[in-house]
């Protein structure tokens, strides 16, 4: 089990989740039930969703304080399909706007009875912080965190990896891209090095590779074409512009020569490999278009299963502070 402290505090005195932080240090059979109750909840495209009460009477917060369309939608989408009264903030539309503090803004959320709260933010650490303080029935789930962690990007990545690749200990997954800036690449490696995963590879460019310390047990390259080598899994990731000083942002048409994932690279991984993108998509930047929308692409499989997903965690949530107030 992590020591890491948003792994801590995200579980409650039996140990089970109250909140989602992080997927650091999450045992294989926590995961492997998380991805199971989402397959659970997955829908054939066509299919109406998949639909229960487990959150009949609960209220769910969403407070996207950084621009979002897939997580937020499928957050909402989730929970009213789950049951749930949902509401909506943004930083527009929040009083943060006029300085008022986050937790300030919770504890006027915890007072209406919401009791879920979904939380984007750009400042690291801020949802392990809110969960201490709220109160005992009150959930805290992260949606995305500064450039540490997106935990469930890193549980629906896994899901649609698993779905095409059942055995994860023979499976080779490649991450491109700006590796450093980005939360998606943390929380897949969690996800996956839970999980088992046989090798997981990273590569990017010298200026876009994350610290010596950070990653451990990964394969690190700087030269694409050697990383995609023999891999299953190819998940390009976009350019976090907003996370870097404009000098530091590279040329869009020699990072696509010099680092794109396109067909001629693609060739180079194992013939039934998959490619996958956490969107938003800069095309032909971080991925060729053609791949994007060709036989190999799983990307609207990724957007599909993030609705399950988010499903899964929220019942579980929900189902795991209900056993913790019959026990009290």
């Amino acid at each position: 089990m992590s020591t890491d402290p948003s792994s801590i505090v995200q579980r409650d005195p039996e140990g089970r989740l109250r909140h989602l932080i992080t997927l650091e240090g999450m045992r294989h059979e926590e995961l492997t039930a998380l991805l199971d109750l989402a397959q659970f909840y997955v829908r054939a495209p066509g299919d109406l969703p998949a639909r229960d009460q487990s959150l009949a009477g609960h209220t769910v917060a969403n407070l996207f304080f950084e621009p979002s369309t897939r997580t937020r939608v499928s957050f909402e989408l989730a929970a009213q399909r789950l049951g749930a009264d949902v509401v909506n903030l943004d930083m527009q539309s929040s009083s943060r706007v006029k300085g008022e503090t986050v937790l300030d803004t919770i504890y006027t959320l915890q007072a209406m009875h919401a009791d879920i709260l979904i939380m984007r933010d750009a400042e690291p650490g801020l949802p392990a912080y809110t969960a201490a303080f709220v109160a005992p029935h009150v959930c805290i789930l992260n949606a995305g965190e500064a450039h540490l962690s997106h935990p469930t990007q890193g549980l629906l990545d896994a899901l649609t990896i698993r779905q095409h690749k059942p055995d994860l200990s023979k499976v080779r997954v490649l991450i491109a891209g700006d590796i450093a800036h980005s939360r998606v690449a943390r929380s897949a490696w969690h996800a996956l090095a839970g999980l088992g995963i046989a090798e997981l590879r990273i590569a990017a460019p010298d200026y876009l590779m994350p610290k010596a310390n950070e990653f451990p047990g990964v394969t690190r390259y700087t030269d694409i074409d050697r990383a995609i080598e023999g891999v299953d899994v190819v998940m390009a990731l976009r350019i976090q512009r907003e996370r870097m000083s404009s000098a530091h942002i590279p040329d869009e048409a020699s990072y696509h020569r010099a680092f794109g994932i396109t067909a001629q690279r693609m060739r180079r991984a194992q013939p039934d490999a998959i490619v996958m993108h956490p969107g938003p998509m800069n095309r032909n930047v971080e991925l060729a278009s053609e791949l994007a929308d060709g036989a190999q692409s799983v990307i609207q499989q990724q957007v599909t299963n993030g609705v399950a997903v988010r499903m899964a965690v929220l019942a579980t949530i929900a189902r795991n502070v209900q056993a913790r107030r019959q026990i009290r």
